[in-house]
């Protein structure tokens, strides 16, 4: 990834998504912004940990990668957990946030479900919470702060000792 690219680079907005964290509440006033830096937050439904094992969390990964190949978000970071998915985005132009986050959980979910038919396993009647977390970046926060934050979760999780033990994550400048 580039080192080269700043927080200047990703102009940021006013919306902040800090509601109550329930479905409906998160719906009300959520704001799609064009380059606008956003922290999603995806829980697994009654927070089971699905993605324990490689070909679950790779299902999750490779839609993400898609959403960037069809030039809907820049992924500038992501953090898969056993039971939730850290994904800092730039959203691109004409992407609508929502759409975006429901398009990546339906598409795993399809996805892992399939998977999880490969090897034999029941299907999941669900595989995320509705809805999702947004926090769109501020002007006082710093970029790669977050991108740093939000790859660290499984070292403060106890997952982990040593960030390189962890395979689910990337971001741009680490």
């Amino acid at each position: 990834m580039n080192e080269g690219k700043h927080v200047a680079e990703y102009p940021v907005g006013a919306a902040t998504g800090r509601e109550a964290f329930h479905a409906s509440s998160l719906r009300r006033g959520r704001v799609s912004i064009a380059n606008q830096v956003y922290l999603l937050t995806f829980v697994t439904n009654q927070r089971k940990r699905l993605f324990l094992d490689w070909p679950s969390a790779r299902v999750v990964v490779n839609c993400l990668r898609t959403s960037s190949a069809r030039g809907e978000a820049e992924t500038l970071a992501y953090c898969l957990m056993p039971d939730h998915l850290h994904w800092l985005i730039a959203l691109q132009a004409d992407t609508n946030l929502s759409k975006l986050a429901g398009s990546v959980k339906s598409n795993s979910a399809r996805k892992l479900n399939q998977t999880r038919s490969d090897k034999g396993l029941p299907r999941l009647e669900r595989v995320w919470q509705a809805g999702f977390h947004d926090h769109a970046l501020r002007k006082e926060e710093d970029l790669q702060a977050l991108a740093r934050y939000t790859v660290a979760n499984p070292l403060r999780a106890g997952l982990v000792s040593y960030l390189g033990d962890y395979a689910l994550w990337d971001a741009k400048w680490l």
